[in-house]
């Protein structure tokens, strides 16, 4: 959004981003918004940084459940992580499109703790601890109020087992300008904002960092992600031509007729004109002869390459889905991939990796996340208390639930299992609820008499 002098300039603080990262971030951002740079008015755009990153924050948050107990504090934070979970989806869609993004909570109203959402093209790290999370970090708020520009800037720099949050305020007419400082008080906002606060007793930044779990590859030493489709970009391009081609071989190859001059009336010049139907095209001036024919008018339906050019595209498909972690068949068509037992079970398993590695990513930034809320709750003086927190991610892409179901099965009746576990994973049932089920099973089995009619 600004570049690294500007934000110096304000707070007097290093961005921590080098060029090449810089330059790949806005590159992530164009072509996840269908702008990617190879674009032109002739080229034809197939979107697919949008639907790779959709595809995989869909696979990683399908049916997640979050479940937070332990008391009023709990309940409270429940309460507030509702709207977060709620539209969790589509940002973290975001930050698989941009290697990363930023959720940070702050008290509202006295009552609630919201939480901003911040793609990691419009955050601004400045320093980092040995493992490579972030620890002071500048945040951007914009407002356009007439034709002026108001802008916030928000540095949190965490030390030791405090933070330090600063704010500033700007003001410009020119979109792309940090402008003039100004006071908090020009937005009602940030009217009640501190410029200067120190936040003590917390273990580390009131943020959470959401970070694509794939290894740098533009910028190794990077601690920040890159983006879910970063090692494919060539292959981007590439399956954006073929798919020009593709149109354009529908486009061109339309049935037409060749028309002699002969046949066509003239306007007021003398001059030949076509009907207004572009299924007529006009041959060589003033000839009887149509090719090796002769006549006025001839059909012409050109031979379609549409196989070899989808042929082509599929291939490319694939080497997209390899690269970014994706079974074939996710972009690709599933009727052209290969059916062998090793084949399917090798695609199966990295796509079943790339969607594990993001929800182990994504469980650190929420709970995170939680920590981060709860202590802005011991310093708004909210609910007391202790709480804790468990996740449920599906599992269906990882395990296949039938051949599960029938092993298990055989394990239980080799008694090498108990009923209880195999209700346990099955079912997803807690130890209590699956006795209970096998104690109303057993129950409701009728009583033998041995000595029947004896």
């Amino acid at each position: 959004m600004f570049t690294k002098e500007t934000i110096k300039t304000a707070l007097g603080v290093e961005v921590n981003v080098s060029t090449l990262m810089t330059d790949a971030l806005k590159k992530w951002g164009l072509i996840y918004t269908n702008q990617a740079p190879w674009l032109t008015d002739k080229m034809k755009s197939l979107n697919l940084g949008a639907a790779i990153a959709s595809e995989i924050a869909r696979s990683v948050t399908i049916e997640m459940a979050v479940e937070i107990e332990g008391g009023p504090r709990a309940d409270y934070l429940k309460e507030q992580l509702e709207p977060v979970l709620e539209m969790l989806r589509e940002k973290i869609e975001l930050g698989c499109a941009l290697g990363g993004l930023m959720m940070k909570p702050y008290p509202k109203d006295g009552k609630t703790i919201a939480v901003d959402f911040i793609g990691a093209n419009s955050f601004y790290p400045i320093t980092y601890d040995s493992s490579g999370n972030i620890t002071a970090c500048v945040f951007p708020d914009r407002r356009k109020i007439g034709a002026v520009w108001y802008t916030r800037l928000e540095y949190h720099n965490f030390t030791g087992n405090q933070c330090e949050v600063v704010n500033a305020a700007f003001k410009s007419t020119e979109e792309d300008q940090l402008g003039n400082k100004v006071p908090l008080t020009v937005v009602d906002d940030w009217a009640g904002l501190e410029e200067y606060a120190t936040i003590t007793g917390i273990e580390k930044p009131l943020y959470a960092h959401f970070r694509y779990p794939m290894a740098n590859t533009v910028d190794p030493n990077s601690h920040l992600g890159v983006s879910c489709f970063s090692r494919a970009l060539t292959q981007l391009e590439d399956a954006d031509d073929l798919y020009t081609n593709l149109v354009w071989e529908f486009s061109s190859g339309k049935r037409k007729m060749f028309v002699n001059e002969l046949a066509l009336k003239r306007d007021a010049n003398g001059d030949p004109y076509l009907p207004k139907d572009e299924g007529y095209i006009r041959t060589l001036a003033g000839t009887a002869n149509i090719g090796e024919t002769k006549g006025l008018f001839e059909e012409w339906s050109p031979d379609f390459r549409e196989a070899a050019i989808n042929s082509g595209l599929n291939s490319n498909l694939k080497r997209i889905e390899f690269l970014v972690g994706l079974a074939y068949g996710t972009l690709s068509d599933p009727e052209a991939v290969d059916k062998t037992a090793t084949e399917i079970l090798s695609s199966k398993q990295r796509s079943a990796a790339t969607v594990v590695d993001t929800q182990k990513a994504l469980r650190k930034s929420l709970d995170d996340l939680l920590y981060a809320m709860d202590k802005w709750c011991d310093i708004e003086g909210i609910p007391r208390g202790t709480y804790n927190v468990s996740y449920d991610f599906d599992d269906s892409l990882v395990t296949d639930r039938k051949q599960q179901f029938s092993q298990d099965n055989q394990v239980v009746g080799m008694n090498a299992m108990s009923k209880a576990t195999f209700l346990m994973r099955n079912y997803k049932l807690d130890e209590a609820t699956a006795k209970q089920w096998i104690a109303e099973a057993q129950a409701e089995q009728p009583e033998v008499d041995l000595f029947q009619g004896a």
